[in-house]
């Protein structure tokens, strides 16, 4: 079950590539924040989900809000997926699963795989608390772009 509404969202530092560390605390609860949590990269939902953000990015870029894509996939693959696809915006890498699973955005099992990332989607508006929070039991369910939309453009 997706963390609640209206909760504080907790603070994190993932790798984006090989080397190379973000600190959300430098953007939680100073600017609105989307964070899409995906299965994994290549794939092709989450391929179409970051595909969607790029070729939107205008949108989401005159929001003012930083957009992160978050799985559990390896430094070297975000990093790689993020460059064959020309995404905008950072792919972290939560290899370890401690960020998935503080948003409990974790499946137990997926297919026979262990611990693999829910798609799941929480704005934080700069206040830092989650404005809007969903996540799909079923890995082939698209995010709603539109409801993304509205809680970034009405997040406090």
């Amino acid at each position: 079950m997706a963390l609640a509404v209206g909760t504080k969202a907790p603070v994190f530092q993932l790798p984006s590539k090989p080397g190379e560390v973000v600190d959300l605390g430098g953007f939680l609860g100073r600017e609105k924040v989307v964070l899409l949590f995906f299965p994994l990269a290549y794939s092709s939902v989450c391929t179409e989900e970051m595909c969607y953000f790029r070729d939107h990015w205008d949108q989401w870029n005159s929001l003012g809000c930083k957009v992160f894509g978050i799985s559990i996939d390896s430094p070297f693959v975000t990093d790689k997926f993020r460059t064959d696809l020309n995404i905008p915006f950072p792919v972290l890498s939560d290899f370890n699963k401690t960020v998935s699973e503080s948003f409990d955005a974790l499946h137990a099992d997926l297919m026979g795989l262990k611990g693999v990332t829910k798609r799941a989607v929480y704005v934080v508006g700069t206040n830092g608390l989650i404005s809007y929070a969903w996540e799909a039991e079923i890995p082939k369910t698209q995010v709603d772009f539109a409801a993304i939309l509205s809680a970034v453009t009405n997040a406090h």
